[in-house]
């Protein structure tokens, strides 16, 4: 039986099916840190360093069990550091749960120590479901609501709890007036399939392709046999949505790979020479990177309507969960025999695979970051669980890592935001103790969050399965991404006072905490690097010390992107002739089938 508030608010969590709840302690939910230790065999509290981190968490956490999170904050600054990584699980369409403290009621209004409005505050993030629990009869309803929610709708929903009500008796059920709301627990997933005429517009608009493009996300993720077969019945090609990369393996031939600014060049061509699209379960933001307006007919499916028609014009919007709806629509697909496009999309892979292997091998100073990526995706252990930060490593965590069937693999989609690596792998060990984690992370977002994870790491890691936690850090001592971007985007050098980063150990920093670090400080070293990390009996931190003048090239260079960086050169980068130097390897590598010398036109 529930005593006070706090203690009705955790077991009705627990009553959902929720056992663990990411976090940072703060007097503002006091009452609700108690009812933890008291239900500690119902509900597990895990401590994060920082209560961005927390909220990163409990999204990865949606992301890697396709369940809700939740995570809990103390009023005021606590709950304003919670913002950052519920916008990530909003924008990426994960459902989280954040429960937040508040100054007494009694006290609301009169600008009190740490009073914030919190409801405004998460007004926009929580727009779907945000409330201030006033009195203790609303707690039922509220955690109910708030849970059905952000489960259903894969939302972000929020719950205020001041510290008074917090302490007061729990009202288990309500009293049986107007206005009281008795609520209850449970929600099933519907079956959401499209209407039969439908689903034949849409087999029509396909059968019809004699060029059929597809692009997944993270809405296919649970569909890869439909994915596999509708492809191959349509003699399709399949690029990725960076969400979408452990949708299928890239050992399949007809897989592009990524696609968009950090995309693969057949992604590209597959779309550029398409005559008919099949997008599924992706709001992959860059129209740019689709076929040209009226180039292809298209069809899409997603399981939210405010998706459909968003990037491109499609002819035919399937409203419906993806797995369920190329079930019933792969019945009315005829078997395309002229497979001439399948093989021109396989040709290009093929060769594009050829590519990425020269340039990680291509010398550098004083190591590739490609080939660090290369030398590890042979080495991926079964199963595992592959996350990534935003910026340079993302490029080559999209490209060169080959998932295989089985594995797992996120990052920050769409808010694309410094900091989730370390703590997305933290929650994926917590959700999947017994498989290896692998977090490839660049120096600047190491510094910014990553180093506090490691503290996280050393208090948690003993109980997990498979101790296997492998931190790479690309070591460059530049924030990379956004030099690259101000010399090709702005046609402006590098801002050394905004780019440089201090010098830091992060392998000797892991092994005062007592996890394990490796330096790569030579080419040599990469290979034989990952073998001992893949090995070690720990978590363990690998130091990549990488040059930052290996370009992250997109797949198609602009006229623009090429002029802004000659103006960049000119302009007096302080790296220009190093710059010069890879990116001209990096790019013949690209051009030339044979990787040789470019012959004089």
């Amino acid at each position: 039986m529930a005593h006070t508030v706090s203690d009705y608010v955790i077991n009705r969590l627990a009553d959902w099916g929720i056992d663990r709840i990411y976090g940072y302690p703060g007097d503002g939910i006091n009452g609700l840190m108690g009812a933890l230790d008291r239900h500690e065999d119902r509900m597990r509290f895990v401590q994060a360093r920082h209560e961005e981190l927390a909220a990163f968490m409990a999204c990865a956490h949606s992301k890697f069990t396709g369940d809700i999170g939740v995570c809990m904050a103390t009023s005021g600054p606590g709950a304003i550091h919670l913002l950052n990584g519920l916008y990530d699980a909003a924008m990426d369409h994960r459902g989280v749960v954040a429960i937040v403290g508040q100054q007494a009621t009694i006290g609301l209004g009169a600008s009190y120590q740490q009073e914030v409005d919190l409801t405004t505050l998460f007004k926009d993030v929580a727009c779907n479901y945000v409330q201030l629990c006033s009195t203790p009869a609303q707690a039922r309803h509220l955690v109910d609501r708030a849970v059905r929610i952000a489960r259903a709708e894969q939302v972000v929903t929020c719950i205020i709890f001041p510290n008074d009500v917090q302490e007061m008796d729990a009202v288990e059920s309500p009293p049986r007036v107007h206005g009281a709301a008795f609520s209850g627990i449970g929600w099933s997933a519907p079956r959401i399939v499209p209407k039969e005429e439908d689903l034949q517009r849409a087999a029509d608009v396909l059968n019809a392709g004699r060029k059929v493009a597809i692009l997944v996300g993270a809405g296919a993720l649970h569909a890869a046999d439909e994915v596999t077969e509708v492809a191959d019945r349509l003699g399709a090609g399949v690029a990725k949505a960076l969400l979408g990369k452990a949708v299928l393996p890239d050992d399949l031939p007809w897989v592009t790979g990524s696609i968009g600014l950090l995309g693969t060049r057949p992604s590209w061509e597959l779309m550029m020479k398409c005559d008919t699209l099949l997008m599924i379960g992706s709001s992959f933001p860059y129209s740019e990177f689709l076929p040209k307006e009226g180039q292809a007919r298209g069809v899409q499916i997603d399981i939210r309507p405010r998706n459909l028609s968003l990037r491109y014009p499609m002819e035919v919007n399937l409203c419906g969960d993806s797995k369920e709806t190329l079930q019933a629509l792969l019945p009315l697909l005829e078997h395309k025999t002229d497979r001439k496009w399948r093989e021109e999309v396989e040709d290009g892979v093929r060769h594009w695979w050829e590519v990425l292997e020269r340039r990680a091998m291509n010398e550098a100073e004083p190591i590739n970051p490609q080939r660090v990526f290369w030398e590890l995706s042979p080495r991926l252990p079964d199963g595992c669980i592959l996350t990534s930060d935003s910026g340079s490593s993302a490029n080559w965590w999209a490209r060169d890592l080959k998932i295989r069937r089985g594995m797992m693999a996120s990052l920050s989609g769409n808010l694309a935001t410094m900091g989730p690596g370390v703590p997305y792998a933290i929650a994926a060990k917590f959700t999947h103790p017994d498989r290896p984690v692998i977090a490839c992370v660049g120096d600047g977002a190491m510094q910014m969050n990553g180093i506090n994870g490691l503290i996280t790491i050393d208090k948690y890691w003993r109980e997990w399965r498979d101790p296997r936690l492998i931190i790479l850090v690309l070591n460059n001592r530049d924030l990379n991404q956004v030099t690259w971007e101000q010399r090709v985007l702005a046609g402006d050098p590098k801002f050394e006072a905004s780019q440089d980063l201090p010098a830091f150990s992060y392998a000797r920093y892991a092994e005062s905490l007592g996890l394990g670090g490796i330096t790569m400080e030579r080419p040599d070293d990469v290979a034989p690097g990952w073998e001992q990390a893949l090995a070690a009996d720990r978590p363990v931190v690998v130091d990549a010390i990488t040059d930052p003048e290996v370009p992250p090239l997109p797949p198609h260079i602009t006229f623009e992107q090429a002029k802004n960086y000659t103006i960049s050169m000119v302009k007096g980068d302080p790296r220009t002739w190093r710059m010069l130097k890879q990116t001209t390897k990096d790019m013949a590598d690209g051009l030339l089938p044979d990787g040789g010398e470019a012959e004089e036109q």
